[in-house]
């Protein structure tokens, strides 16, 4: 089974959907995306990059995209990954609640869909994916 990408980066989408599968809603927000990992996680799947990647907070952006592994069949649910998305949740929820996400100008947002996809092109190469932008 391939690794997945769970994303609302239609850039992300784009560009990794023929090297992997690509979990993509466009009307996810950044919670959605985080709340979709936590179920896969449940489902035995391993978060594969971490949730809080880059510099940005979750109230700045509307874009995040994570890479899913799956588990060996039979395996248990990894509490790694889980408390790892549970603690990305809880921070999404205090940055959200100290300050919304700004109405961004579409420039703006395309410069923020680039960013979320710089983080998976940097991720690749450990996972031993290689894509050449």
């Amino acid at each position: 089974m391939r690794k997945v990408v769970v994303t609302n980066n239609p850039m992300v989408r784009d560009q990794y959907e023929k090297m992997l599968d690509v979990d993509f809603v466009a009307s996810y927000g950044y919670l959605d995306v985080l709340d979709r990992v936590r179920r896969l996680v449940h489902r035995g799947w391993i978060v594969a990059t971490h949730p809080l990647s880059g510099s940005i907070k979750p109230n700045e952006t509307p874009y995040k995209s994570i890479i899913m592994q799956p588990m060996q069949e039979g395996s248990p649910l990894d509490y790694q990954s889980l408390n790892l998305i549970e603690e990305a949740i809880q921070t999404y929820q205090k940055f959200h609640h100290a300050k919304k996400l700004p109405q961004w100008k579409e420039t703006v947002l395309e410069e923020f869909q680039i960013i979320d996809k710089s983080l998976i092109d940097s991720a690749l190469p450990s996972m031993g994916l290689n894509y050449r932008s």
